[in-house]
């Protein structure tokens, strides 16, 4: 069987008196896309920061077969770790940040990087900062593209652009990045533009996770009623986990709930990763406020 990349079991973080993560389970296999999502303050960057070995928590954590934290110079070797584009140092001319990232991580081309800004009006000698947004989106992208990494962790890595540059960096990381024998993790808090690329979802809510499971069993799991009039009653007598009101129709979403009976009581779908991540944030943490 397949060693995971990412195993963590009782996964604790405390900054002084407050915790801030709480007990974290979960598994992440190789070859996987999986979207850690929630709200800002939820505890994703403190989790990342374990997982780089940039911070030391409480539990068990392996990333690759290693202790990050113990062995945070030989887990870099195969591991990349991009955040937002504003990270950038804006004073380098683009070569000299090829230089800049050659020299820190031993898996990175810069031939293969080259090769990415093709047809991009990106030169070599121009500075960061006097490219627009959506040239620094496209630089940004070339340099994760050219680094051969098995794990690859980006932390709101399209932070600031527009939506259509967004979409164009992860559609070309879909499409020329990834593969079978590579694993990415992606932190943010808008679900709606990175859900079509997710194999596997995590929503994290005050520092618990609420959701842990591949983006293929939504569907057997949560459904979302579309309810008929005169139906709220008895829908509302199915416990629905999520209630909300769109263009005057009540709209509920369900978990494990009789298909049948949902049908017999208006319009039945799978609600979109979006929609439930609103529906499990409203929702309290069974363990919230627990501190043991």
């Amino acid at each position: 069987m397949t060693a995971p990349i990412v195993h963590a079991t009782g996964l604790v973080k405390n900054f002084g008196r407050t915790r801030v993560l709480h007990g974290l389970d979960f598994t992440i296999q190789p070859g996987r896309i999986c979207g850690l999502v929630g709200h800002n303050g939820a505890g994703k960057t403190t989790a990342l920061n374990a997982l780089l070995g940039l911070t030391r928590a409480e539990g068990s954590l392996q990333v690759l077969g290693l202790d990050p934290y113990a062995n945070r110079a030989r887990l870099m070797n195969d591991v990349a770790f991009i955040s937002d584009v504003a990270s950038l140092p804006r004073f380098l001319r683009v070569r000299e940040l090829f230089d800049l990232v050659e020299g820190i991580h031993p898996r990175f081309s810069r031939s293969k990087a080259n090769v990415f800004l093709q047809g991009t009006d990106i030169r070599p000698d121009a500075k960061i900062k006097i490219l627009s947004k959506g040239m620094v989106a496209q630089l940004h992208l070339a340099l994760v593209m050219a680094i051969d990494a098995r794990l690859l962790v980006l932390d709101e890595p399209t932070l600031g652009l527009d939506i259509t540059y967004r979409k164009r960096f992860y559609r070309r990381l879909i499409e020329d990045y990834m593969s079978d024998e590579r694993t990415i993790i992606i932190t943010t808090h808008q679900v709606d533009e990175i859900e079509f690329l997710l194999t596997d979802i995590m929503f994290i809510r005050d520092g618990h996770l609420v959701l842990d499971l591949p983006t293929d069993e939504i569907a057997p799991r949560f459904a979302q009623l579309g309810v008929a009039s005169g139906n709220t009653e008895a829908a509302t007598a199915l416990g629905p986990i999520y209630a909300d009101t769109h263009f005057g129709q009540p709209v509920m979403i369900f978990d494990g709930a009789d298909s049948t009976k949902l049908e017999a009581l208006g319009t039945v779908s799978i609600p979109s990763i979006s929609d439930l991540f609103v529906a499990l944030m409203q929702r309290k943490t069974l363990n919230a406020g627990d501190d043991q």
